[in-house]
């Protein structure tokens, strides 16, 4: 069955190209992906697949029964865009001004829309049921998939599978690791509170520049000095705002950063340590503050078993020819809440251009489309395989 799933999918290639570069013309920001969301759902109904709409917030989730026992396998996919402009000069590009695909979700979208097509055809022979999860708003906190779950759409599922199209992976690769494989990302936000004035006169205020600057420089020291060297973590300072002119002394100051984390204890220390920085630094500069603080998504930790399940069947693709240990990655994803309640995997597909690849969240971003057929494959082989471990466990 597998290789005449593998046959279908080589034959809707060109419909995941289609669907893909159609999203890609038109997207949608976190939280406001409504024509994305009609378009998923439209989809299944013209294939007769029952699908839910507004699950959580813009969520879309189809179900489809096979006609034989099995378990409930989920796949998800998400769909919104990110505020940047698109500079690639292609024919599909971005036609919404300053909001683009600049992550894959479109591709993400395109591959399990056109799996859910194929599957349909072998309805008759399918084990179990399968659980298409199309997720709104992956790349803003608090994300889609925190509502998802506590919809209680997802509650009587078995596992749950994701896949990530890796513009720095070369085409052909599978990654993925174990256990921990993205990490946690908080977001804090800093307001100095200053006594702004003339330039001339620096000892008649309270500068919030260079209190601010101070606190970047100190803050730089939380990993260095106060985590030990054998984990994880990354304190950075991504906006330092201050000042309104060349011989004004600044007010205030606002300064906004993230906390990437692996382990529970290490962000705890490094949230507390931000905090007796910044209080520290102000107390000795007679300056006040607030700090607003957002626990973002946990890390994403792989469950090993559906782990070494990806493993297996991504050997078996045609067009993998390496299937490797991922390094630990410090981007964030929020999939693991979907990890934190049920077992499964998530995994990264190569989908770099060669002689043209950007990173994601680049102007420039773009996939080798041929990792969308790929990923689907990969998604077929842990179908199946895991159909049949579970049969083979039951009897």
């Amino acid at each position: 069955m597998l290789g005449q799933l593998f046959r279908a999918l080589d034959k809707h290639y060109d419909e995941m190209v289609e669907i893909r570069r159609h999203l890609h013309q038109y997207p949608e920001l976190s939280f406001q992906e409504v024509k994305t969301a009609k378009f998923i759902a439209q989809y299944y109904e013209r294939l007769g697949i029952p699908v839910q709409t507004n699950v959580g917030g813009n969520g879309v989730i189809a179900t489809l029964e096979g006609k034989r026992p099995g378990k409930t396998v989920a796949f998800r996919a998400d769909f919104d865009a990110l505020p940047i402009q698109d500079e690639k000069d292609v024919p599909y590009k971005s036609k919404v001004p300053g909001v683009m695909h600049a992550c894959g979700h479109d591709a993400h979208t395109a591959t399990l829309l056109v799996f859910a097509k194929v599957l349909q055809q072998f309805q008759d022979e399918l084990p179990g049921t399968v659980v298409f999860v199309h997720q709104h708003a992956e790349e803003l906190t608090p994300g889609g998939a925190i509502s998802i779950v506590q919809s209680g759409a997802l509650d009587h599922i078995d596992v749950i599978f994701g896949n990530h199209l890796w513009s720095t992976l070369p085409l052909g690769t599978v990654s993925l690791r174990h256990d921990a494989l993205m990490a946690g990302a908080d977001r804090f936000q800093i307001t100095i509170y200053g006594e702004g004035g003339h330039g001339a006169y620096p000892e008649d205020t309270k500068d919030a520049l260079v209190i601010g600057a101070e606190i970047v420089a100190k803050l730089q020291t939380i990993v260095s000095r106060k985590i030990s060297p054998v984990d994880t973590g990354v304190v950075t300072v991504g906006r330092f705002q201050a000042g309104t002119g060349f011989n004004i002394i600044a007010n205030e100051a606002v300064l906004e950063g993230t906390i990437r984390y692996f382990k529970n204890a290490v962000k705890k220390k490094m949230k507390e340590e931000l905090y007796r920085i910044v209080k520290g630094v102000c107390l000795a500069n007679d300056a006040t503050y607030k700090i607003d603080y957002t626990d973002g998504y946990p890390p994403v930790i792989n469950h090993k078993d559906e782990a070494e399940l990806i493993f297996e069947a991504a050997k078996i693709v045609p067009g993998v020819n390496s299937v490797l240990e991922a390094p630990l990655q410090m981007g964030a994803e929020d999939f693991s809440y979907y990890l934190h309640d049920k077992p499964g995997a998530f995994f990264f597909t190569g989908a770099g251009k060669e002689g043209e690849n950007h990173p994601h969240h680049h102007p420039l971003f773009d996939i080798d489309e041929r990792s969308m057929l790929i990923a689907a494959k990969t998604f077929a082989a842990a179908f199946i395989k895991y159909q049949e471990k579970e049969k083979t466990s039951r009897t």
